[in-house]
């Protein structure tokens, strides 16, 4: 690290609150922190800690632009650390790492391990070959190869996308009738998704978040359990509780390990009530919405990648606080509650403000204004809209 300052670090893809979590911790750390996004009404550029604002092109409409502005950003900044938040972003910016990283440091793996790992066949073949359980899955190259197995399968069934996360694109199946419109229909989005048993109700869903050096060893891992989710059929979690479960923290490291993976990543698991074994659903190669919940509980993977970008290691962080909840009110919760029958049975409720948030904050109070101002935004830019819908 810069001896007397703390590093100097560009934190891009401002609208999410992961965002907001890595630019209050980065903050908080010493670090001089901008934040960047395509829009000015965005949580992160809200933030006390954020000491310089960057609005830039479109990433998904004007890649060449985007790329532009970050390089003239990036040269008049004097940033040490790019720290890309959304995969999107990321894997722009990783593939384009020789244009960039003569100034600045990107701590993440490349572009073409990034989407293997986030490739839902892949992965599942992968780890079914290196001991590590998953739910049954077939992996039907199209719509008559689903076809012939559709007689076979266990229903229900989930077909889904190999590349997508937060539940996008997967289509539940109960029975065989309906089984051939439903992969079709998801094919026709995401070519020759997977089909993959629904395990029964009733176990927990599971998440890991790991920290990988450059040389692929762990140097942090941190379990929690999802205790509600938008949407509550499956989806990012509102509700969470810090768990210890150091067999499955051990799982995902040896997983990442045996992929080669560097930098941060999100497993998730499914426990197995027909047996209460955990099974692996899948990888998000990168930064993931519950972040803060990480952080409060005393993993910061913000920080702890920028020391390994800028000192070329992290020292490994092997504790923190288990049974600590943590919610996501704005605006996931909110949704949880309106779609949920029993929403008055539901504790805590809603308005039970005992339980930290990851966006208001007395400490940092105005990236709620932020929150509520990013619907503006979405009302009127028809991009934002599409990548909130993934």
């Amino acid at each position: 690290m810069r001896h007397g300052n703390g590093p100097r670090v560009l934190v891009l893809d401002g609208f999410w609150n992961k965002t907001l979590a890595a630019v209050r911790s980065l903050g908080r750390c010493g670090a001089f922190v901008a934040a960047g996004e395509r829009t000015r009404l965005a949580p992160a550029l809200f933030s006390r800690y954020c000491g310089r604002r960057f609005v830039y092109p479109s990433v998904a409409r004007r890649p060449e632009a985007f790329l532009a502005a970050l390089e003239r950003e990036i040269r008049v900044g004097g940033y040490d650390v790019l720290l890309p938040m959304e995969l999107a972003t990321q894997l722009l910016v990783t593939r384009h790492r020789r244009r960039l990283e003569p100034r600045v440091r990107i701590p993440f793996a490349d572009a073409d391990r990034t989407l293997r790992l986030h490739d839902k066949g892949l992965l599942t073949a992968f780890a079914r070959d290196h001991g590590i359980e998953c739910p049954a899955t077939f992996f039907p190259e199209g719509p008559e190869d689903a076809a012939a197995l559709a007689a076979d399968l266990p229903y229900p069934v989930l077909v889904k996308p190999r590349r997508s996360s937060g539940g996008r694109g997967i289509r539940r199946v109960e029975r065989r009738a309906d089984f051939a419109g439903a992969y079709a229909a998801v094919h026709a989005a995401f070519p020759a998704p997977i089909v993959q048993e629904c395990l029964p109700p009733g176990g927990a869903a599971l998440g890991v978040a790991v920290l990988m050096n450059f040389a692929s060893q762990p140097r942090a891992s941190f379990a929690y359990r999802r205790l509600r989710e938008y949407p509550a059929s499956g989806g990012p979690s509102t509700l969470r509780e810090s768990i210890p479960d150091p067999d499955l923290r051990a799982t995902a490291e040896r997983l990442l390990s045996l992929l080669g993976w560097v930098g941060v990543a999100m497993v998730e698991f499914k426990v197995d009530p027909r047996d209460g074994r955990p099974k692996l659903l899948e990888v998000n190669p990168r930064f993931w919405g519950s972040l803060h919940h990480a952080i409060l509980c005393g993993v910061d993977f913000p920080w702890l990648l920028c020391r390994m970008a800028v000192d070329g290691d992290a020292d490994r962080v092997t504790g923190y606080a288990v049974g600590v909840k943590s919610r996501s009110l704005l605006h996931g919760d909110v949704m949880h509650f309106l779609t949920r029958p029993e929403r008055s049975r539901l504790r805590p409720g809603l308005c039970d403000l005992s339980i930290p948030d990851d966006v208001l904050s007395a400490d940092d109070p105005w990236p709620a204004l932020g929150r509520i101002a990013s619907l503006v935004a979405l009302v009127r830019d028809r991009e934002l809209r599409a990548m909130v819908r993934g």
